[in-house]
């Protein structure tokens, strides 16, 4: 299974594999590499940072948005080549843990509901989702603040989505990656456009809902969600269609 690498905005480069995406982000520093995907894009991912001019010594630092079995597919890799992982305090048992998360709604019957999901999890399945597993070892972000990775992200506690959610802000960039907080693809469903994720996957609808103005706060021309593609009308724009779209 392949992936595509494209740059969204300067420095910032989208790799996308089996409907979940993660992001290096570069600067005169090195690489940090936001999210780890499922275990079958390791090789993709390396062919990425070849891609855009790097090698694998040049990646100073992975920072997880959140720990779902979806984002760190490659994570004990990650740790094997001697990258710190960085993770909000309250993703540590996730990460240890990525199929122990809390969600609204019962799993089993979206794929009954939402049938035009099925080719998406069954992609996620081939890309080595029954093969995840969790470590520890993981450094901690601190919200609020900007974090000292290649990128420079600001760091923005955005709970809801899982209770640790954040997102990474690089105002230079004009770009927010936004994870599972708002995506333009919801895996569960198939729905696409801004929106949160579907029950069967978020913790809590309240949380994840009052998140957003921290989202729309960053101003942010562009964002970077965690499924789908990237939303060029604006932070705020993806907002106030997010909220609209509702639960599912």
């Amino acid at each position: 299974m392949s992936a595509t690498v494209r740059e969204v905005a300067p420095g910032v480069h989208l790799v996308a594999h089996a409907h979940v995406n993660c992001y290096l982000v570069e600067d005169d520093d090195g690489v940090t590499l936001v999210d780890a995907g499922l275990p079958a894009v390791w090789r993709p991912l390396g062919e990425a940072v070849r891609a855009i001019g790097r090698r694998p010594r040049d990646l100073r630092a992975l920072v997880l948005t959140h720990a779902h079995f979806d984002h760190v597919g490659v994570v004990r890799k990650i740790q094997g080549i001697g990258v710190p992982v960085w993770a909000a305090a309250a993703e540590h048992h996730l990460v240890a843990h990525p199929f122990s998360y809390a969600h609204e709604n019962p799993r089993a019957l979206y794929p009954v509901r939402h049938p035009a999901a099925l080719p998406i999890l069954t992609s996620m399945l081939l890309a080595g989702l029954p093969l995840v597993r969790g470590t520890t070892g993981v450094r901690t972000l601190q919200t609020g603040g900007i974090l000292d990775v290649p990128g420079r992200p600001h760091v923005i506690a955005t709970p809801g989505h899982t209770y640790g959610h954040v997102a990474l802000h690089l105002p230079d960039r004009d770009v927010v990656i936004s994870g599972d907080a708002l995506v333009t693809l919801d895996p569960y469903t198939a729905r696409t456009g801004p929106r949160i994720v579907a029950g069967a996957a978020t913790a809590d609808f309240a949380l994840s809902f009052a998140s957003l103005d921290a989202i729309a706060d960053t101003g942010a021309g562009t964002v970077l969600p965690g499924h789908g593609e990237p939303w060029t009308e604006g932070a705020r724009s993806a907002v106030e269609h997010a909220r609209a779209a509702g639960a599912a």
